[in-house]
Order: C-alpha cells, then sequence, then structure tokens
C-alpha cells in the first residue's frame, strides 16, 4: 500500500463515499492479497471476510482477471445504494481534471452524473460559460452524446476549468452565462468567508463532539508522530484536533483539495506549500498555517479549540417589576401596568414573567413607556407600561423580572 493510495483514502473518507478495493498485480508470482488487506485495516478498510463492510475484489489488469466480477461489484454497490439517473433531463456532472492541450486549446474531463449531455448544447463549467464543440470517449471517440456515469472530454473551452467544478446544462448561452457571473459572485463572496484558523470553529460541528479537521504535513515522519501526540494531548472531551490526513514534504495542491473537501485547514511543520497550492488556497479560500517553533503551533490550535468550546453563559438580573393593572390596546394586544419594585428595567431586556412564584413564559420586551413616552429604561420607585413580545396573557398581581445574558469565552 503505496503513500498515494493513503491519500485517495483520506480523500474519499472525508467526502464520506463508498470505497471497493481493486487489490491489482495477483498474476504476478508471491502476490499476497492478505498482506493488502491487513494494512489497509489498519486505516479501517475492513474486508467482508474478515467481519467488515469493505469490498476487497482481487484483479489482474494487464490480463483482464477479475475485471467482470469487480464490474458486477460495483453494479451491486450502485443498486444497493439505489444510484439512480434520469436520462431525460439536462446534464449535470462535474469536472475530473482539466489542461491546455496545443491545437486544441483549453480541454476539459467531464463526469456526467445526470442527464444526457448533447454536442452543440449551451453550458456553464464552473464559472466558465460555453458551448460544447465537440464530444470525445477515452479511446478517442467522437460521440453524439454522453449519459450518466460517462467521462467525456469536451474541447475550445475560453477558459480553464478547475477539477471538481461542477458544470449545467442550459437553454442558451445567455443563460449559461447569466449563471457563471452568479458563481463567480459566490466564489468571491466564499473567498470572503474562507476557512482559517480564526473563524473556522464557528462553521464546523460534528454533533455533541466538536472537531478542527487539519490535513498535517511536516518535514520528517518523526514529527508528523509528535505532532500528533501534541494533539491528542490538547484535545478534550468536548472539543478535539482530528487530523485527516499526515504526510511528509511540501504541501501539495491535493493537500488543498482535501482540506476543502473536509472544510479544514492545512498546517505544515518545517515545510513549505509549493506553488500549485499556493494557487488552490488563494481560489478555494483555504487557511494554510505553517510553523517552524512546535510551540506557536500548539498555542494556535488552543486557541482554536478554545473556540469551539461552548461559551459560558452568565445570567445578570436587572430588577423586578409588579403588575398592577393591565390593558388592551387594539392592533398591539395587552400591555401591564407596572411599578418597579426593585433594581431596574431596560427596553432591551429579557423577562420572565412570573405567576405564583412560577416562570409562565420568557420573551423579549416589544415596547416599555412612562406615561405615553417611550423610555430606554425605568428605575426603582416608578410606574411603567410594558408589552410584551408575542404575549398577551398577563395578570394583575405577576411579577416581571428583568436580565441580560453575557457569553464568556473558554480557554482550553
Amino acid at each position: 500500500v503505496m503513500p498515494q493510495t493513503i491519500e485517495a483514502l483520506n480523500h474519499a473518507k472525508a467526502a464520506k463515499v463508498p470505497m471497493i478495493v481493486a487489490v491489482n498485480k495477483m498474476d504476478k508470482p508471491g502476490a499476497n492479497p492478505d498482506r493488502i488487506k491487513q494494512q489497509l485495516a489498519e486505516h479501517e478498510l475492513v474486508p467482508e471476510d474478515w467481519g467488515g463492510n469493505t469490498q476487497f475484489c482481487p484483479v489482474a489488469a494487464i490480463k483482464g482477471e477479475g475485471v467482470k466480477e469487480l464490474l458486477e461489484q460495483i453494479s451491486v454497490l450502485a443498486e444497493v445504494l439505489e444510484l439512480r439517473a434520469n436520462t431525460d433531463r439536462s446534464a449535470t456532472g462535474i469536472v475530473i481534471e482539466s489542461r491546455v492541450d496545443k491545437g486544441r486549446g483549453n480541454v476539459a474531463t467531464l463526469l456526467v452524473q445526470d442527464g444526457t449531455l448533447k454536442a452543440g448544447q449551451a453550458i456553464v463549467i464552473g464559472t466558465i460559460a460555453t458551448r460544447v464543440r465537440s464530444l470525445t470517449d477515452d479511446a478517442g471517440k467522437v460521440l453524439k452524446e454522453a449519459g450518466p456515469s460517462m467521462p467525456v472530454e469536451v474541447i475550445g473551452l475560453p477558459g480553464v476549468a478547475n477539477a471538481g467544478d461542477r458544470f449545467d446544462v442550459c437553454v442558451d448561452e445567455k443563460s449559461a452565462m447569466v449563471i457563471a457571473e452568479a458563481r463567480k459572485q459566490e466564489l468571491i463572496k466564499t473567498s470572503d468567508r474562507a476557512f482559517n484558523l480564526e473563524d473556522v470553529f464557528a462553521k464546523i460541528k460534528a454533533g455533541d463532539v466538536k472537531e478542527l479537521p487539519i490535513i498535517l504535513k511536516c518535514d520528517v515522519a518523526g514529527s508528523v508522530e509528535a505532532v500528533k501526540g501534541l494533539f491528542a494531548k490538547i484535545s478534550t472531551a468536548e472539543v478535539k484536533v482530528r487530523v485527516i490526513h499526515s504526510g511528509i514534504g511540501a504541501i501539495s495542491e491535493s493537500d488543498v483539495l482535501l482540506a476543502s473537501t473536509a472544510k479544514g485547514i492545512v498546517v505544515g511543520f518545517n515545510v513549505r506549500p509549493d506553488t500549485g497550492a499556493q494557487i488552490a488556497a488563494r481560489s478555494r479560500g483555504i487557511d494554510i498555517k505553517t510553523y517552524s517553533i512546535v510551540y506557536e503551533l500548539v498555542d494556535d490550535m488552543k486557541k482554536a479549540l478554545g473556540g469551539l468550546l461552548a461559551p459560558i453563559v452568565r445570567e445578570k438580573i436587572l430588577g423586578r417589576v409588579q403588575v398592577r393593572e393591565t390593558f388592551t390596546v387594539p392592533k398591539i394586544g395587552t400591555i401591564a401596568g407596572c411599578f418597579v419594585t426593585d433594581g431596574l428595567i431596560n427596553r432591551n431586556s429579557t423577562l420572565r414573567l412570573l405567576r405564583d412564584g412560577k416562570v409562565v413564559y420568557q420573551g423579549k420586551i416589544s415596547s416599555l413607556k412612562r406615561f405615553k413616552d417611550d423610555a430606554k429604561e425605568v428605575q426603582t420607585g416608578f410606574e411603567c407600561g410594558i408589552g410584551i413580545e408575542n404575549y398577551n396573557d398577563i395578570k394583575v398581581g405577576d411579577e416581571i423580572e428583568a436580565f441580560t445574558e453575557e457569553s464568556i469565552a473558554r480557554e482550553i
């Protein structure tokens, strides 16, 4: 099992897609599929014959052995998961890869996920609006149309598409241009809301346990294990660092794409991002944090995890009011004629309505008046009129307790 296999596995896990493992080169002398199963079991891919739920299929690609069984397994899994498509609708799918080809211009490989893509149709690919000039399959054959789960090449694009971009067929080129422009604006907004260390905790939650997904790259293997150990120490029962993928060497474009999928950040220790990674990070709004001092790395992670912790909410009682009379005002509702017995009542404070010592309602003040004038606050010993937002069942003798809540950030 090679490092790139582990990286692909981590991508699939982050995207939460089902996996089938094709164990290749089974025609070679000394081929040992059990060794592969053992290595992948260490990465939580347990074979079905070992009691797990991952299908393994031995194949020999050069001889074509096992390919039929592999296709059958894919078909069965697709049927179990009810992965169906509608061939009669307009096509939609994703960009697998793109490149600049001499003589053909910008070329993109599209995977049709739903509907049927036809030559000549207007199409928007990511933020690029164009018309499908021709469709070519993997063997170079020119096609008139392509159906669901079929990869095809389109040529002559006005720009370079990004892998992972969505494409959609449009009614005409004008509609395609409108959608492309809307996607550009959305991309700008997304870049403004980049996944960075300062605000990522506000975006990422996993049930009751909150996590900070991280792609970790270091200069040597020993550093990887050391940093993982430090992450484990600063994690708590409430919040934790989850290392989705770790590796040795420079931060690559693939690392940035994985961070984008997992909505996390890329952390490098004694390594730097390459040019492709920097470009991808800027376009996708992914934060790359690099460190050369381990204590700075740990301090930043503590701050991020502290943001994931639920804040301590403290309540401050402002005052208490007694209801002495009630009035019904048309189109407004019930207004309570009150006397402030303790503290003060503020227009922006939250209140509780107490009846016989029990809380019957909690909400906001809709109006606070002194005589006929609006008031910001009313002090002890003064009378006032109070309206409660979305509540009219106020009775003489009720008490109103005004309070505010303040949140205090917690630290690891």
